[in-house]
């Protein structure tokens, strides 16, 4: 740190002047800082913001408080936020203090000391002796990337590529400087400075290795610069390169795999030889296996690459007629084909899981929605469903049923479709005056819940609140 409790010569030589001064002035208030030992210029940041300025003073009454204020290239003062004051002797102090998060970096700050009385010290001068040194805030202090992390870069003959510092993650501020606007870069090309780019973005024209770091002047941190981008020439098609985020063969699940073509200028991509519209960045994401292509402009010429992506997923078909309309006592066998490992096979009837149905059949016998989902376990873990509705023939099949079978292929109050819709309204009752189920848009799905047989089956009313009217009845649930 910059508090040292031996005198140097420098001390010594201010705190006799103060005596020889005091003896001659005896009411004149005066203020010598102390050399900043150790200290040569303030890198702040956000995991390092506290110095240390000792001076001593003579003819202040007592109750004076003192402030540390940086002074910029016009002398102008800049308030810093007090963090202790240490009390050395009767007419020595040494304040701890931070710089304003909000420090516009220069070369060339000041520090003096100031009273609550208004006195102000000469500049204290640093380890050097300079009485003007670097002040910095660094509000981004760690590593960045640039060029999508790619570490890669072609461009072709004359022409050129542009290698920005990437955003970062969304609503994270600390994910990249790019967030920062003021910030200002220093980019190389081979280990050696390029004069005059300061921007985040940069537009190479030639081979070479490139990176970036931040530019706050003499607390410019090399450490904390960004990934180096080797930027080489294009010579043939051969220039461009596809890889897939989950390899290929992919497990086609989720959001897909991602595909990352070289880094270029401009792209379009193509999947079995058609264009795949508004497929322009440099990166693509898909589910489906295909042979992918994407042709990128490196600035002044193109180039295209390949890869025929493949799925280690499964594949599968159902052989019903969605919206199949069953007449009265008819049935129907569906069947689902499958290439999945050891498939699973679950059955659905209006969302309901239908009990002991596993196989790759089911017989139809009622109308509803009905779904069934295809699971694999092993090696691609993945999954299908195909949804089919089965319509019901007119006449019979609009009688309102009142028995429920619980251990029947269908174990729901199962009405006809025409009473399944926004504006009818459905209520059932229990025997004892319970509202079970008030709800419109019923789907069939009644009853959710185990049924308190007791000795005897037991007995529901409904209401049917519709456009057409209203219908009353009772319900028998059997076991």
């Amino acid at each position: 740190m910059i508090q040292k409790t031996t005198l140097s010569f420098f001390k010594v030589f201010f705190l006799i002047s103060i005596m020889f001064f005091a003896k001659g002035n005896l009411h004149a208030q005066t203020i010598v800082p102390a050399q900043l030992d150790g200290l040569d210029k303030l890198c702040a940041g956000s995991s390092f913001n506290e110095f240390f300025a000792t001076f001593s003073y003579v003819n202040f009454p007592e109750g004076t408080t003192f402030t540390i204020e940086l002074l910029d290239s016009s002398n102008n003062p800049i308030g810093t936020t007090l963090l202790q004051t240490i009390d050395v002797s009767a007419t020595q102090k040494t304040i701890k203090f931070a710089v304003p998060t909000t420090l516009v970096g220069s070369e060339t700050y000041g520090l003096r000391v100031k009273s609550s009385g208004t006195t102000t010290s000469t500049r204290f001068r640093n380890s050097a002796g300079n009485t003007s040194f670097p002040a910095y805030f660094k509000v981004y202090e760690t590593t960045f990337s640039i060029n999508n992390k790619d570490t890669n870069a072609t461009i072709c003959a004359g022409g050129n590529i542009t290698l920005s510092v990437d955003s970062g993650t969304t609503g994270v501020p600390a994910s990249s400087p790019v967030n920062y606007p003021n910030l200002k870069y220093i980019w190389y090309k081979d280990n050696v400075v390029i004069a005059g780019q300061s921007g985040k973005t940069l537009t190479v024209n030639a081979a070479g290795d490139y990176f970036a770091t931040i530019d706050y002047g003499s607390c410019t941190d090399a450490n904390f610069s960004s990934n180096h981008v080797t930027v080489g020439n294009s010579s043939s098609s051969g220039a461009v390169t596809i890889s897939s985020s989950l390899g290929n063969p992919f497990c086609a699940s989720g959001t897909g795999t991602v595909l990352t073509a070289t880094s270029g200028n401009k792209y379009q991509w193509k999947k079995d030889g058609a264009v795949i519209n508004g497929a322009t960045n440099r990166t693509y994401s898909t589910n489906e296996s295909g042979l992918y292509s994407v042709e990128v402009d490196f600035g002044g010429c193109s180039a295209t690459g390949t890869i025929n992506l493949q799925s280690n997923g499964f594949d599968a078909s159902i052989d019903v007629q969605d919206g199949y309309k069953l007449s009265e006592g008819e049935t129907l066998s569906v069947n689902v084909t499958t290439d999945a490992a050891a498939p699973t096979f679950e059955w659905y009837l209006n969302n309901n899981l239908i009990s002991g149905e596993t196989g790759s059949s089911y017989t139809v016998s009622v109308k509803g929605n009905y779904k069934v989902k295809i699971s694999q376990a092993s090696g691609c873990v993945a999954t299908k469903e195909f949804s089919f509705k089965i319509n019901g023939d007119s006449g019979p099949a609009s009688v309102i049923p009142n028995i429920i079978k619980l251990s029947g292929m269908n174990p729901y109050w199962n009405i006809p479709d025409e009473y399944k819709n926004a504006t009818t309204k459905v209520i059932i009752i229990s025997s004892n005056g319970d509202k079970v189920l008030d709800v419109v848009n019923y789907q069939g799905d009644w009853p959710q819940s185990n049924i308190d047989f007791k000795n005897v089956n037991p007995v529901y009313y409904y209401v049917i609140q519709s456009d057409t009217g209203e219908k009353k009845g009772s319900i028998t649930v059997i076991k």
